[in-house]
């Protein structure tokens, strides 16, 4: 499965070299244009989610420890995982459906459509169901009924935030404030000065020395990580290319690389000198974590509902608002429940996804398609 995965990883990466020399300066807008900021913030929002937030200190001691991780800082790992490189898979697809997909219409294709619906649909609630499952990890001690009545509160507000794509798009914008907000606030908290922070960042430039290695997985955690990557990009490339408000392909591939890799990585700098000097959070800041966490998940949610809802005609405009909010309500959270009886790994979905990148690319090849890229 790995060597499916490593194979799939420098493919898609060619790929992305290959748009970059063949149509680099090729402007790129959808057909909802927003501000680079607005962008930016849907992007990020949607294409992470609270694992961001909560997973790092929990983490850090393993990277510290085994040896597959050995060749450098806990600190560049954890920033290899989340940052920089693995973004252009965003890009890859945002491309995609900005410039190939109108001209091609390969998703159009009732069996690559009827797939690529079930992967959101199936990706979507499979994002509940760990919500779910590592409620107890993120918030010790809850209860059960608190547990299960959190994610049906956080899938209904996704579906709420759907129905309407300037919801989508303000709540984007707000929680990208308060992650910034909450960064400050660790910060602050701990007395971490500019230095730390320079100290820290400079640590974390050894993942760029180090940057082959995060090519292909590390190690099986490393896959799920890269598998996850996968899975969301052919989802986030569609929801996203909407937004794209003109950027030449070039300038897009770079911002969408390194303007969200600047406050992951500022993030994780912060998170790394509670590790090093073993600072101790209130339970303050741990509920801040959770609440900014929570919001990102719904960020998350509410992005696959809306692309799959927009996909199938499902929308507010067909069936009505409370229709519409109760039925798309009623099967995810539904199928949150279900994941719990059944034996689903984020590597089957992965797999299903390098699948349709496969099969989108060998459509490419046929001579009709060729040449009306070639008019591109």
């Amino acid at each position: 499965m790995n060597a499916i995965l490593s194979v799939a990883i420098i493919g898609a990466l060619l790929l992305v070299l290959l748009i970059l020399v063949r149509w680099g300066r090729m402007r790129c807008e959808g057909p909802m244009p927003t501000s680079l900021f607005a962008f930016m913030a849907i992007l990020f929002t949607s294409g992470l989610d609270v694992g961001l937030i909560m997973f790092p200190l929990g983490e850090f001691p393993v990277y510290a420890s085994e040896s597959a991780y050995a060749f450098t800082n806990p600190l560049a790992i954890e920033f290899g995982f989340w940052g920089f490189l693995v973004w252009a898979f965003y890009f890859l697809t945002t491309f995609y459906f900005v410039i190939v997909e109108p001209r091609l219409k390969l998703f159009e294709i009732p069996l690559i459509k009827f797939v690529n619906n079930l992967v959101i649909i199936g990706t979507c609630a499979f994002t509940g169901f760990l919500f779910l499952s590592y409620l107890p990890d993120y918030a010790q001690g809850i209860s059960t009924p608190l547990r299960y009545g959190l994610t049906a509160l956080v899938v209904l507000l996704a579906v709420f935030s759907s129905s309407d794509v300037r919801y989508v798009k303000w709540l984007s914008i707000g929680s990208t404030w308060l992650f910034f907000a909450l960064i400050g606030l660790l910060a602050v908290n701990a007395g971490m000065e500019p230095a730390a922070l320079s100290v820290s960042l400079v640590l974390m430039g050894d993942y760029f020395a180090n940057l082959q290695h995060f090519v292909t997985p590390l190690s099986d955690y490393h896959a799920f990580y890269l598998f996850w990557w996968f899975s969301w990009s052919i989802m986030i490339g569609q929801f996203v290319a909407r937004f794209v408000g003109g950027l030449p392909a070039w300038q897009l591939c770079l911002a969408m690389l390194v303007i969200p890799s600047i406050p992951i990585a500022i993030w994780f700098s912060v998170l790394y000198f509670y590790f090093e000097q073993a600072l101790v959070m209130s339970t303050l800041l741990k509920t801040s974590m959770l609440v900014v966490g929570v919001i990102f998940v719904v960020n998350s949610l509410d992005s696959l509902i809306r692309l799959y809802t927009t996909n199938l005609d499902i929308t507010v405009e067909r069936f009505g608002f409370y229709p519409y909010l109760i039925g798309n309500w009623l099967l995810m959270y539904g199928l949150v429940l279900l994941f719990q009886f059944t034996p689903l790994k984020i590597e089957w979905i992965g797999l299903v996804v390098i699948a349709l990148y496969a099969a989108v690319c060998l459509l490419m090849l046929r001579p009709s398609a060729r040449l009306s890229l070639m008019r591109t």
